[in-house]
């Protein structure tokens, strides 16, 4: 009996162990468009050609002493949940002694895609999981009190995965910050366990990206060329889609479009973590089977164009 009783209590620390030694989702906090917006904290910015209107989050942080503070409490939540964070403040100055950084990636024949200033904030980030952040003070005679919204996005598929919003309690002299506080602390963990159950999913099934492939029209060949490769003659796009399964959580992706020119892939799960245990992304993923096109029989130079973090392109013919 003492040895059974031994037993079940070295099973029950090792589950606890490895409960506690879970990974969690890496976040960031930040003001969402809507508070930007009203806020008039806002910086335009042209996307090859269309105009579009994105929130300044430097300017905000700087001129909203409350903002900035209230970003910190909610960060001291996350913490004291166990959840790694990005500081919001800290990746902007990251991303401003950067100089190397430039919006425009361009192929030697002029092929060019852009990055908007978000793409780059999120790359730079390299966060799991974006909380974007919306408050509102409303005031009644002396009282006052906060309504919020907290909204989980993936920073890969920009997919809301978790929400949470409520109006705190009335108070005579409450600071924002602890204003936000007491109207969070009732939702906080139920937030909190949609965000990490999110987090599981993506452990256990792979981040969720967007991939293309696409020829240059230089490249001499196209996505129906036949090949003679591993004792098959197989389309140089069916040969793509066998290493797309084969580099796939369970061979999980969707083929929404194929033609000679454009091979497109969605709901393509790849693994969170590379086989050295280091985050995985689209850049690193996409690597091996930019060097299997550039070994024989195919013997092609591939360009790789990330679109923000959740969408990669491989063009095949030159970089």
């Amino acid at each position: 009996m003492k040895q059974i009783l031994l037993l079940f209590i070295a099973i029950t620390g090792f589950v606890c162990a490895g409960f506690s030694q879970a990974k969690k989702p890496t976040i960031m906090v930040v003001p969402s468009d809507n508070w930007c917006i009203k806020n008039g904290y806002v910086t335009n910015y042209d996307d090859m050609g269309t105009p579009k209107v994105l929130p300044d989050y430097k300017a905000a942080l700087q001129n909203e002493t409350d903002l900035l503070v209230t970003i910190s409490k909610i960060n001291t939540m996350m913490a004291d949940r166990g959840f790694p964070l990005k500081n919001l403040e800290s990746v902007l100055k990251t991303l401003e002694q950067e100089s190397a950084e430039v919006s425009m990636m361009n192929s030697k024949s002029g092929g060019a895609i852009a990055e908007s200033p978000i793409d780059m904030l999120k790359r730079v980030a390299n966060a799991d999981i974006i909380i974007q952040l919306t408050y509102q003070i409303n005031k009644t005679g002396p009282q006052r009190s906060i309504t919020f919204v907290l909204q989980g996005i993936d920073a890969y598929t920009g997919k809301q995965i978790a929400g949470a919003q409520g109006t705190g309690s009335p108070s005579f002299s409450a600071e924002t910050p602890v204003l936000l506080e007491e109207a969070v602390l009732s939702h906080i963990d139920d937030f909190n366990a949609r965000l990490q159950q999110h987090f599981d999913d993506l452990f256990e099934n792979g981040r969720e990206i967007v991939f293309q492939v696409r020829v240059w029209d230089t490249a001499g060949i196209d996505l129906e060329k036949e090949y003679d490769f591993k004792g098959e003659t197989l389309e140089l796009g069916e040969i793509i889609e066998d290493w797309v399964y084969d580099n796939t959580v369970q061979g999980r992706y969707n083929t929404s479009g194929y033609t000679e020119n454009v091979v497109r892939f969605e709901q393509v799960r790849i693994p969170l973590y590379d086989d050295r245990g280091r985050p995985n992304d689209t850049r690193r993923w996409i690597r091996g089977l930019r060097t299997t096109l550039g070994d024989p029989p195919f013997s092609q130079e591939c360009k790789i164009y990330t679109r923000g973090l959740g969408e990669v392109w491989l063009i095949i013919g030159e970089k």
